[in-house]
C-alpha cells in the first residue's frame, strides 16, 4: 500500500510560481513511476509530468512544457512540480500518482498507468 500525500497549491496570479510536493509512504525508488495530473471541474484527469524511477528524463504534457519541472528527492520520499509562468488555464485540482504494478505497458501521461492517488491539492490562477 502507497499513501501519497500533496500539498503546496494555492491561489496566484498569471506569471506566478508554486511548487507542488507530494510526499509518499514508501521509498520512491520502490515504485515504477510517479506523476502529476490535474483535472478542471467538468474535464478529464490529465497527465501533466510523469517520471519512471529508472532515472530517465521526465515526460512533460505539451501545455506545460518549459514552464513546469518535475523533481524527485529520494532522501525525502518525496517529488515535487515546480510551476513557472503560470496561466489561468492551469488552474486545477492537481494530483500525485504512483504506478505499482508489474507487467503492462507504462504510459507516462496516462491516468490508467497509475494505481495510487493522492487526495489533490488545488491550485488556482487569476488573470
Amino acid at each position: 500500500q502507497v499513501q501519497l500525500v500533496e500539498s503546496g497549491g494555492g491561489s496566484v496570479q498569471a506569471g506566478g510560481s508554486l511548487r507542488l510536493s507530494c510526499a509518499t509512504s514508501t521509498n520512491i525508488y520502490s515504485v515504477n513511476a510517479m506523476g502529476w495530473f490535474r483535472q478542471a471541474p467538468g474535464e478529464e484527469r490529465a497527465g501533466v509530468a510523469a517520471i519512471y524511477t529508472s532515472g530517465v528524463s521526465p515526460y512533460y504534457a505539451d501545455s506545460v512544457k518549459g514552464r513546469f519541472t518535475l523533481s524527485q528527492d529520494s532522501a525525502e520520499n518525496r517529488m515535487y512540480l515546480q510551476m513557472n509562468s503560470l496561466k489561468p488555464e492551469d488552474t486545477a485540482m492537481y494530483y500525485c500518482a504512483a504506478r505499482f504494478m508489474r507487467g503492462g505497458t507504462w504510459l507516462p501521461l496516462s491516468k490508467n498507468a497509475y494505481n495510487y492517488w493522492g487526495q489533490g491539492t488545488q491550485v488556482t490562477v487569476s488573470s
